[in-house]
Parts: structure tokens; C-alpha cells; sequence
């Protein structure tokens, strides 16, 4: 449990090395007429992503369940792949990435790296790491918790950013 608990806040802080490259790249964005949108399932969002870390700590420290190797290190080797594509995205789209939806008009969409491949591959990021984080060390019902309720929201999500960017003048 010490060492999964390690491995939490590392992906916690992570996420606050996440936030300090978003707000760098928001004033750049701003600075060339950037645009935002979706503001309003932006808190939602953050809640989530903050209730995966501290659910799946919960779970194991509260519920005690068994480490399983044959589960544990497969979805370990899924959570650091996961955070190795997301930094891919952030480095691809450079000072274009953010955790929120702004779009600065006259840029290109960005088609490569990971977006060769995925319209959204910082989105397979968060799908695959919300499931596979917590199960490294059994934790069901934030892995199965999380995965509900980031499907509503990427819903929502994926639906505003697709508009903005379609939406920005070229």
C-alpha cells in the first residue's frame, strides 16, 4: 500500500507540473486572441480528476484489498504508458496544450505526433489512466467509479472542444 500510495502522489504531482505548463500556455494562448469555451464543466472536471487520486488512496487504505500481481503490473505498465502519451500530446502541441478549451485562431490543427493517429489522444490518456490507476492495487470501485462518470464528462467535453476548433476561423 506505501508503494501504490507512492505512486498516487507522483501522479499527483504530476498533474500540479500539468497545471503550471496549462497556465504558461493559456497567457500564451490569450496573448494571440486565444478563445475559450466549455468554462462550465471545467470545475466538474477538476473535482474528477482530483477524486480518482484521492478515491483509489481511500479505497486501498480503507478496504484493504490484495495487491494481484497478474492485475497489478499489467495496469501499471497501462498508468505510465498513459502518462508517457499524455506528455507526448503536451510536447506535440507545445504551447497550444491546456486543460482547458482554448483555441487561438489562424493556427492549423496540429496532425502530428499522437494526432495522426487520435483526434484526441490526451483523451485515451485520461480514459486509460482513470481505469488502469487505481486497479494497479485493486481498487474497483474508483477504477469503475471514475470511468462512469469521465465517460459523461468527456461526453460533454469532446462534444465543446470539437465545436471551438471547428468553430475558429483558419
Amino acid at each position: 500500500m506505501v508503494l501504490f500510495t507512492a505512486l498516487v502522489v507522483a501522479v499527483g504531482l504530476e498533474r500540479l507540473a500539468e497545471l503550471v505548463v496549462a497556465r504558461r500556455n493559456a497567457a500564451w494562448s490569450f496573448a494571440r486572441g486565444g478563445v475559450e469555451s466549455g468554462r462550465g464543466h471545467y470545475p466538474v472536471m477538476v473535482v474528477l480528476h482530483t477524486a480518482l487520486l484521492v478515491g483509489a488512496l481511500v479505497e486501498v487504505w480503507v478496504r484493504r484489498p490484495e495487491f494481484l500481481p497478474p492485475l497489478g503490473w499489467p495496469m501499471l505498465v497501462l498508468a505510465l504508458g498513459a502518462q508517457a502519451l499524455r506528455w507526448w500530446c503536451i510536447a506535440t502541441l507545445g504551447p497550444r496544450w491546456n486543460t482547458r478549451i482554448i483555441v487561438v485562431p489562424g493556427l492549423p490543427l496540429v496532425d502530428g505526433g499522437p494526432y495522426r493517429w487520435f483526434r484526441h489522444p490526451n483523451y485515451v490518456a485520461v480514459v486509460v489512466e482513470g481505469f488502469a490507476l487505481p486497479l494497479v492495487h485493486s481498487a474497483w470501485l474508483t477504477a469503475a467509479t471514475f470511468t462512469v462518470l469521465n465517460a459523461a464528462l468527456l461526453t460533454v467535453r469532446i462534444r465543446l472542444e470539437n465545436r471551438a476548433l471547428l468553430d475558429a476561423p483558419r
